[in-house]
């Protein structure tokens, strides 16, 4: 799989100053040019460049009106500027730091200079994203982990009341885990919620839909969300996954020839186009139907 290239945006009035700096970067990053401010903005937003070089001589709009006018965008406000211009005070460079730049690079630039900032920026940012991913994964079953769920949550609901459409959740929790964990200890705990997921995840599963989404919620108790999914649909879901989950043989790490189960109870719940839910009470009616599933006797799906 070939590795997309991180975008620039160069915005400079000069044709001369755009074809050097595409001339330098080019080969490592994928570059986009606008040469007015108005423009910047528009190819901003429609790009997304990993980072920006900006002109600050501009006619139209100058780099400190245009870094003003990104930074008040929410979408694409957290794009790092870099300046490059001809203007040597320290006062236009502390103008410039103030708005938002994230670096300063003075003209007549040199191809090493240019390389090394941006590379800089790009560490940086990727960095960012790292600590941005890692924070969203739940670290034991590679699954997403509740924070990424509710922000995940937040936008197919919207969606959802949006398009007038159904949307469904399932709580999941693993039956007598305590028990479990007792029996054959917290590492082959650690491997049956491992497993879990894996099933939750399996491409033969019950979770094909590209929008179907699961997470571990905390402990033993994992959520998935059924955009665009009826009552009906969501208990077929839950009752495949269910049955996949008691499906599933986990090796047993005391010994080789040993297998363990799991089996799960479910809470579904869904929110149709005439319901007055809110999102507390979506996943709160999902969490109350998992509890009457226990009540009833385990490993069995409750709506």
């Amino acid at each position: 799989m070939i590795q997309e290239k991180n975008r620039i945006l160069v915005v400079d009035d000069e044709n001369s100053n755009i074809m050097a700096l595409t001339h330098i970067l080019s080969p490592e990053y994928t570059v986009y040019a606008a040469k007015s401010g108005r423009a910047a903005i528009d190819a901003a937003a429609k790009h997304l460049p990993d980072v920006i070089l900006l002109d600050i001589l501009m006619p139209d709009m100058d780099g400190y009106d245009v870094i003003s006018a990104l930074k008040s965008n929410e979408k694409i406000r957290e794009i790092p500027v870099i300046y490059i211009t001809g203007l040597s005070s320290s006062l236009d460079e502390e103008k410039g730091l103030l708005l938002g730049a994230a670096d300063y690079i003075s003209k007549p630039f040199s191809s090493a200079i240019v390389k090394l900032r941006v590379q800089n920026q790009i560490k940086i940012l990727n960095q960012l994203r790292t600590i941005e991913r890692i924070s969203m994964i739940d670290q034991l079953t590679d699954l997403p982990n509740r924070r990424s769920f509710e922000t995940r949550l937040d936008l197919e609901w919207k969606r959802a009341l949006r398009e007038q459409r159904p949307i469904s959740i399932l709580m999941i929790d693993v039956d007598r885990f305590k028990n479990y964990n007792d029996t054959y200890g917290h590492q082959q705990g650690d491997a049956a919620l491992q497993a879990m997921a894996e099933t939750l995840l399996s491409d033969s599963g019950a979770l094909r839909r590209p929008g179907d989404f699961a997470a571990r919620w905390g402990g033993e108790e994992f959520i998935v969300l059924l955009p665009d999914t009826d009552r009906q649909g969501a208990i077929s879901v839950a009752e495949q996954i269910r049955i996949n989950i008691a499906d599933t043989p986990i090796p047993c790490h005391r010994s080789e020839n040993k297998e363990t189960r799991i089996t799960v109870s479910i809470g579904a719940n869904t929110c149709d186009n005439d319901s007055t839910q809110t999102i507390d009470e979506f996943i709160s009616k999902a969490d109350m139907a998992l509890y009457r599933a226990k009540k009833e006797g385990r490993n069995r799906v409750s709506q």
